[in-house]
């Protein structure tokens, strides 16, 4: 089922593809913004007193999936467009929010 899904997700995300570049504000936004989540949904998870892989995985899914969302979003046909590049900076910052938090602790 659940490949079904990425499966669905990754088809459809290419329907309207932006025309950007690989830098830019907006890029700066996306891996900030990344890191931040990733970061926090690591937090959360340690308040929850989940182990630390569950609270690590979840996290990164956290940010990655909002991400992902992000891009699907764009790609309506009113949209900016799907974005790989903009994804790619999502999955940037969510592993260097990811190794920040984990330094931290």
């Amino acid at each position: 089922m659940r490949i079904a899904l990425v499966l669905c997700l990754c088809c459809t995300g290419c329907s309207h593809m932006a025309q950007d570049r690989w830098t830019g504000q907006d890029k700066a936004q996306h891996f900030i913004g990344s890191a931040f989540l990733a970061a926090a949904g690591n937090e959360y998870g340690q308040q929850q007193n989940w182990s630390q892989h569950r609270s690590n995985s979840f996290g990164l899914m956290f940010a990655f999936s909002l991400g992902a969302a992000k891009e699907l979003y764009d790609s309506r046909p009113e949209g900016s467009g799907w974005s790989w590049k903009d994804l790619s900076w999502d999955i940037a910052g969510a592993a260097a929010g990811f190794a920040l938090w984990n330094l931290g602790n």
